[in-house]
């Protein structure tokens, strides 16, 4: 089946998965087109823009935004306990429960305060499932497919983005036609649940996370997994996967003799993790402060202060957002044969350049007459997402599930998305009042620390394409106790020993101490 899908049943796990994604981004942005309903504004007695009494809607718009990224900051940290305690299956489950409720809440809503604590209880669901999601398909992914696999969640994430974006705009023209209905807001918030209870109805038969059982010594469960979601064609004795599965367990007794126990704050004990923790705060710092959620749930206000009204601000909203699909495609095609690194540098590059182009074009024609300028000010904000679709999207959760030890990656993951949530809600309670108080100027304070994150990536990022998970550890200093990638001659004999060992009677599987699957290798190349 090629590089990218060792058997559709790998494919099928990290698809269905990602449904969760799809109901995520969906959630994260909607209120972009739901600003742009009017029954929105009268439900909730809000002045819509250019009316008196905007000031007062603008903050609350970025309350609105503000605590679901509180919402999903909460989840982001329940995920660093729940992850490793309950699985990484049963917490993805309880994140699409909680998500569904949140969803409805968020519809049902009769006043301003019933809809901000909707927004936080959905943010809740969203913090864990956009933190659990990519973590589970890196897990379940081969070393050489996962930047492909994990981009599913990139992909996933661009179809809630395009939905949320498109039935936003069609359910516009109820209100257009004259309708009082409050349809065209209630409808779409409520979608946000469908993708997640379409995953949840199915995952029972997804598979637990094969390091999850590996590190509840569930060996036996783990093999078994691992065989299926990497069984090739042509291999009668799954010799990749079993030798993926002897590095896990060499690597899993190694963790072990360092430390027996994980603490709740393991991952700030080393300088190893540290550094790990550093660059994920970094990258969703940064990532953030590109300004990408500022167009995604502000275009419509963006579009209409360059003079747009009616339909069209939904409209060019709905085709920004579509164009993230292809790019996150691509992403997934070529991250693991141009490396994670190379396409955050590229993306970095692009977007300064689309920051500094809309800087330039808003400062001269905001406010003007002149139509043909202000439409050339729409050009940069789409160069803007077709670099960060292509470039930025998929690759940073993917490299965020990458880097940290098997025994941490719940709290690294949890630590990673609670920063990116964090700088959500500075951005997202900032964006609106910004927008309508200083305009252009906006774009300057996101030009700023994106020219900063260039040499930050070339510096400080280290690439793991085509590393197992495992390996990606010597990376940070840390010890590798077989490796898988670039194995050495003795290592590449080691591995043929273990596959010889299991094929003769499934020692891997059925020892409880590796030290004793460690005799049986040495012993047979005595032999």
């Amino acid at each position: 089946m090629g590089k990218f899908i060792p058997n559709l049943f790998n494919l099928a796990v990290v698809v269905y998965v990602a449904l969760g994604s799809t109901s995520c981004s969906y959630g994260l942005a909607i209120l972009g087109s739901t600003v742009g309903q009017p029954s929105f504004y009268k439900s909730l007695k809000l002045a819509p823009q250019g009316e008196p009494g905007y000031e007062r809607t603008a903050s609350l718009i970025g309350a609105f935004n503000g605590v679901g990224a509180a919402g999903a900051c909460i989840g982001a940290i329940i995920n660093s306990w729940s992850a490793d305690a309950l699985s990484r299956k049963l917490t993805i489950q309880i994140g699409a429960i909680v998500l569904c409720i949140g969803a409805a809440l968020c519809a049902a809503s009769v006043n301003v305060g019933m809809f901000i604590f909707a927004r936080l209880f959905a943010g809740v669901g969203i913090g864990m499932l956009v933190t659990c999601i990519p973590m589970y398909q890196a897990e379940v992914s081969t070393p050489e497919s996962r930047g492909f696999m994990v981009s599913m969640h990139g992909i996933m994430f661009a179809v809630g983005y395009g939905l949320s974006s498109w039935i936003g705009y069609d359910v516009y023209f109820i209100s257009a036609g004259g309708s009082e209905s409050t349809f065209p807001w209630r409808f779409p918030l409520a979608f946000q649940a469908a993708p997640a209870l379409l995953m949840l109805v199915g995952s029972p038969w997804l598979p637990y996370s094969p390091r999850w059982l590996m590190m509840k010594d569930r060996f036996e469960e783990a093999e078994a997994v691992l065989k299926r979601l990497h069984d090739r064609k042509g291999e009668e004795n799954h010799e990749t996967a079993v030798k993926e599965f002897y590095q896990m367990r060499r690597q899993l007794e190694e963790d072990r003799k360092i430390k027996s126990t994980v603490s709740r704050f393991e991952v700030f004990k080393t300088a190893a993790n540290r550094k790990r923790v550093a660059i994920v705060a970094a990258m969703m710092w940064f990532n953030m402060f590109t300004g990408v959620l500022i167009i995604a749930n502000y275009a419509v206000l963006l579009f209409t202060q360059l003079g747009l009204t009616g339909s069209t601000p939904l409209l060019l909203l709905a085709i920004w957002i579509t164009i993230s699909f292809p790019g996150n495609v691509f992403t997934a095609l070529y991250v693991d044969r141009f490396g994670r690194r190379g396409f955050m540098l590229v993306g970095a590059i692009g977007i300064e350049v689309s920051l500094i182009l809309e800087c330039v074009l808003q400062a001269v024609y905001t406010g003007s007459s002149n139509t043909a300028g202000q439409k050339a000010a729409i050009f940069p904000i789409f160069l803007f997402i077709c670099f960060w679709s292509s470039c930025f999207d998929a690759t940073q959760y993917l490299y965020m599930a990458e880097i940290f030890p098997n025994a941490i990656r719940g709290q690294g993951t949890a630590v990673g998305m609670a920063n990116q949530f964090a700088a959500q809600i500075i951005i997202l309670v900032a964006g609106p009042i910004a927008l309508n108080e200083i305009g252009w100027k906006f774009f300057l304070v996101m030009a700023c620390p994106t020219a900063v994150y260039i040499p930050v990536i070339y510096f400080f990022f280290p690439e793991t394409r085509n590393r197992s998970l495992e390996d990606i550890n010597a990376e940070f200093g840390d010890k590798v106790a077989v490796h898988y990638y670039g194995a050495t001659a003795e290592e590449q004999e080691e591995y043929a020993q273990a596959v010889d060992v299991e094929n003769h009677g499934g020692v891997l599987a059925t020892k409880g101490d590796m030290s004793e699957v460690v005799h049986h290798v040495e012993h047979a190349e005595k032999s």
